[in-house]
C-alpha cells in the first residue's frame, strides 16, 4: 500500500496546472505556501546557579543492569572485563527493578575498585508513551514544575549514596511515539524544569532517551533555543557501534563537548571472571559520577 500511494503521489506531481491562457502555471506559485508549525517551541526558564562544575569527563566502554551487581561480581569484572563504568538506576518511582544491594557503602566500595557511574532516576515518562510498565505520566500543564519535584528527589538519592556536587544523573524517559507534538513539548517542558532542579541543587543533569523520540525532541528544543538543555545526552540506538558519533540522529554540532553516552546493545548476558550479568553496551564520552 506504502508504495502505491508513492506512485499516485509522483503522478501527481507531474501534473501541472494551466493558467487562462493555457501557460504551465509553476506549482509553488498556485498555491501559496504555508508556514509549517514547529513540532517543539523554544521555553526557557530561569537557571541562575547554571551548571556546576564538571568533575570530569570520562571514555570507554560502560555498561547497566537493572539491579545493582553484588560487589563481587563487579570486582570480577573489574579484573577481566573491559568495562570502567556502571549504569546503575539511583532513584525514581518507576525503576524496573528493586535494589536492595544499593547503599552508599555499595558505592563506596565499588568506588575504591575504581569503578566509575552512570546514575539514572527513571520517573514519570512521556504522556503518549505505552503505559503498561510505567503508567506514572508527565502532566502538560504542569510538566516544568513536576521535572523541578523529580531534579529535588534524583539530588536527594546522590546524597544520600555519596556522589559528590557535580556528579551527573541521567532522566530516563523511555521511547515514545512522535505523533503528538503536545507530548514532545511536555518531554522538552519536564527535562527543562528537570535541569534547572539540578543545577540549583548543585548536580549535573543528563538525559537518556531513544535517538527517534526523546533525543529527537530535545534536539529540536536545542535549535529553538529552550533552556537550560541538560549538560549531557546518553543515546539508545542499537545498531552495535561502539562510538559516540550520533548514528545518523544527532547533529555533531549538539552536545559535542565530550557529552555523549551511547546504548548501542541491549540485554546481552555475559560472563567475567566466572560471574554472569544480563547488561547494556554503552559507550561513553561524557561526564560520570566517581
Amino acid at each position: 500500500m506504502r508504495h502505491l500511494r508513492l506512485v499516485s503521489l509522483l503522478a501527481a506531481a507531474l501534473v501541472l496546472p494551466l493558467a487562462d491562457d493555457g501557460t504551465v502555471v509553476r506549482a509553488e506559485a498556485a498555491v501559496p505556501a504555508a508556514a509549517a508549525a514547529p513540532r517543539i517551541r523554544a521555553v526557557t526558564l530561569p537557571d541562575r546557579a547554571g551548571p556546576p562544575r564538571a568533575r570530569g569527563s570520562w571514555g570507554g566502554p560502560a555498561f547497566d543492569a537493572c539491579t545493582a551487581p553484588p560487589l563481587d561480581t563487579l570486582r570480577a569484572w573489574r579484573g577481566a572485563s573491559p568495562y570502567g563504568a556502571v549504569g546503575v538506576y539511583t532513584s525514581g518511582s518507576q525503576r524496573g527493578c528493586t535494589q536492595p544491594l544499593l547503599t552508599a557503602e555499595w558505592v563506596r566500595r565499588a568506588r575504591s575498585m575504581g569503578w566509575r557511574f552512570l546514575p539514572v532516576h527513571v520517573g514519570r515518562q512521556a504522556p503518549c508513551a505505552d503505559p503498561s510498565h510505567k503508567p506514572g505520566r508527565i502532566d502538560p500543564a504542569k510538566a516544568v514544575e513536576q521535572g523541578r519535584e523529580e531534579a529535588g528527589e534524583a539530588a536527594g538519592a546522590l546524597r544520600s549514596l555519596g556522589f559528590a556536587k557535580g556528579s551527573p544523573v541521567y532522566l530516563d524517559i523511555e521511547a515514545y511515539p512522535l505523533r503528538d507534538p503536545l507530548c514532545g513539548q511536555a518531554v522538552v517542558d519536564f527535562t527543562l524544569g528537570w535541569t534547572a532542579g539540578l543545577h540549583a541543587a548543585g548536580y549535573r543533569s543528563g538525559f537518556y532517551s531513544s535517538l527517534d523520540s526523546g533525543i529527537a525532541d530535545l534536539a529540536a528544543a536545542a535549535r529553538a533555543g529552550g533552556s537550560p538543555m541538560p549538560d549531557a545526552l546518553w543515546y539508545a540506538r542499537w545498531d552495535g557501534k561502539a562510538d559516540t558519533d550520533g548514528s545518523g540522529g544527532l547533529a555533531p554540532d549538539l552536545w559535542s563537548f565530550h557529552q555523549r553516552v551511547h546504548q548501542y546493545h541491549g540485554n546481552v548476558e555475559e560472563s567475567f571472571g566466572g560471574a554472569a550479568l544480563t547488561v547494556d553496551h554503552n559507550h561513553v564520552d561524557g561526564p560520570t559520577a566517581d
